[in-house]
């Protein structure tokens, strides 16, 4: 059903089980598939692709150009994948050319209320931004990571999966997989435990989890020895894999 003052343009392509409320706005090439429900007063612009059973809540921006001066109208994308749920007035910018030109978020993940999503971020997927969390552009997020409420991320930081940020954080720099942070100056405080345990692993992962943070962050090892002890540590232990591929990954090194 499509309330009789949205406007939408030819161009778009909006699945027939869509709906859409009052006095949204649809501009050209928006793709929006099967199941999806947008409020009233919502917008979405670009080249925008929003996939199935999403729901998308009133005075949200969706798609629009990027907040980068850099940007001179060239087209540019936004990918959203399924089931997603976009609280009111969120806010989700294109790509640019100086990434890869495209915004990316997945699947079953949450944004609630004045969060924003910055140009050429890539969000996985079960991911939860609580009220007003903002990333900066570039920004890449694993999955099941959760920022809490005003936390903010600086320009092309990683936080890899099943990391945590406390309310408030002011994240600089990556966050490795099952790391929590918070405080002013934003520092780690152990791993997720409880988020782990939420999501079935085992007592016995999750305590060697604890000391690879233990080796990474109390040894006083540099942080490439502590990679290599790390690395070494996941040849028996699967669990660091993703530890160790973070790191060897990270560009902007990792808070500690």
């Amino acid at each position: 059903m499509i309330h009789e003052t949205a406007i939408i343009d030819p161009t778009a392509r909006v699945d027939e089980n869509v709906k859409i409320g009052p006095y949204t706005v649809i501009g050209a090439n928006v793709s929006i598939g099967s199941g999806t429900v947008i409020a009233s007063h919502v917008t979405i612009n670009g080249t925008t692709s929003i996939g199935k059973n999403n729901r998308i809540y009133q005075f949200s921006s969706i798609g629009e150009d990027p907040q980068d001066k850099k940007y001179a109208g060239e087209k540019s994308y936004l990918e959203i994948g399924d089931n997603n749920e976009i609280r009111e007035f969120t806010t989700i910018h294109r790509g640019t050319t100086q990434d890869k030109n495209i915004t990316i978020i997945g699947h079953n993940n949450l944004l609630m209320a004045y969060t924003h999503v910055a140009h050429d971020c890539v969000i996985a997927d079960e991911v939860i931004l609580a009220n007003a969390a903002s990333l900066g552009g570039h920004v890449h997020i694993g999955h099941n990571v959760i920022l809490g409420g005003f936390s903010i991320v600086h320009q092309f930081c990683h936080l890899g999966e099943h990391s945590f940020s406390a309310m408030g954080s002011a994240i600089t720099k990556d966050v490795p997989p099952y790391v929590m942070v918070g405080g002013r100056p934003t520092k780690p405080h152990g791993i997720n435990t409880v988020g782990l345990e939420r999501r079935g692993f085992s007592p016995d992962a999750i305590l060697k989890i604890k000391r690879a943070y233990k080796l990474l962050y109390k040894s006083g090892l540099k942080l490439s020895d502590a990679t290599d002890q790390l690395k070494e540590a996941a040849k028996e232990q699967p669990e660091l894999n993703v530890m160790v591929d973070f790191l060897g990954n990270s560009s902007r090194s990792i808070l500690r």
